[in-house]
């Protein structure tokens, strides 16, 4: 994988400006990059796939998807995605703030159709698709409508989008019901808090057991339930994680390959620049000079 697809799980980059917090942009997989590894925002999100066959992960289900289908992703949960059986796939994002759809004053709309969403008492569905949406046609028209918008840029676009993406909602809340009850995956909340923690103490020495007591799981039963969720013991998930960080350190930054190596949690620099090389086929130096122009 190339560096920074593992920096963040809990996405914290800035996909929208202030002005105008929806934004648009088209992907290839594995042209762009092998996969997009789980992880979580708290934008919402649509993936809307053009061409070929995929797997979007939601909260750890994988759901199949081809040409035509869409995927919602509700703020804060966590996501992957990746191509099918070395299947091509193009799909487009769109990346909005929720509060893009929200009124300075008390409204009706978003109070009974938004915020029960938002919290699963309302049973919104994560794909939409012609076999499990009555108005699905209704509904990616309007998404084509909105793109249409933004690649043309008329005088008042940013009007135009908005309203469309508010028909896209209405043609998908008509079929929506009540949840039976909000839906919570004790499994995704664990895994969020552990990829949380790394986030923010990557640079520090992590247990095992201090992820197993995280959890409030015993270490053998953590290192199971990390490798099946993520694919990965997660030692090696904590090594790439690191090995993502000093890439990008070392493409954006003139710091020395010593402080660079400390600062993403290698105390050794010997072992830094093995792991490295073993990594990305190259050592920290040479992929400095190959990836700065």
């Amino acid at each position: 994988m190339q560096s920074g697809n593992y920096e963040n799980y809990h996405e914290s980059k800035a996909h929208t400006s202030a002005s105008f917090p929806y934004n648009t942009y088209l992907c290839t997989i594995p042209q762009d990059f092998e996969c997009v590894p789980l992880h979580w925002h708290d934008d919402a999100e649509i993936i809307y796939i053009k061409k070929g066959n995929g797997i979007i992960s939601v909260d750890l289900e994988d759901i199949q998807v081809s040409a035509g289908d869409i995927v919602f992703i509700v703020p804060g949960r966590l996501h992957s995605i990746r191509n099918m059986d070395g299947i091509r796939m193009e799909y487009e994002n769109i990346i909005f703030e929720m509060d893009f759809l929200s009124s300075r004053l008390p409204e009706k709309m978003y109070s009974e159709y938004f915020a029960p969403m938002l919290s699963g008492k309302l049973d919104f569905p994560a794909l939409i698709s012609p076999d499990c949406c009555r108005k699905y046609a209704d509904a990616a028209h309007f998404l084509d409508m909105a793109d249409d918008c933004c690649r043309d840029r008329a005088p008042a676009y940013e009007i135009a989008v908005k309203g469309y993406l508010f028909c896209f909602f209405s043609a998908v809340f008509s079929d929506c019901r009540p949840a039976k009850a909000p839906k919570v995956n004790e499994n995704v909340e664990k895994l969020k808090s552990v990829l949380m923690y790394v986030e923010e103490h990557y640079d520090d020495v992590i247990t095992i057991d201090e992820m197993a007591a995280l959890c409030g799981f015993s270490s053998s039963h953590f290192m199971r339930f990390f490798k099946q969720t993520m694919g990965k013991p997660f030692t090696a998930y904590l090594n790439e994680y690191r090995l993502a960080l000093s890439a990008k350190a070392l493409t954006d930054t003139h710091d020395p390959v010593l402080d660079i190596a400390q600062s993403c949690g290698f105390d050794n620099l010997s072992y830094f620049n093995r792991q490295f090389k073993k990594h990305y086929g190259v050592t920290p130096s040479a992929y400095r000079r190959t990836t700065v122009s």
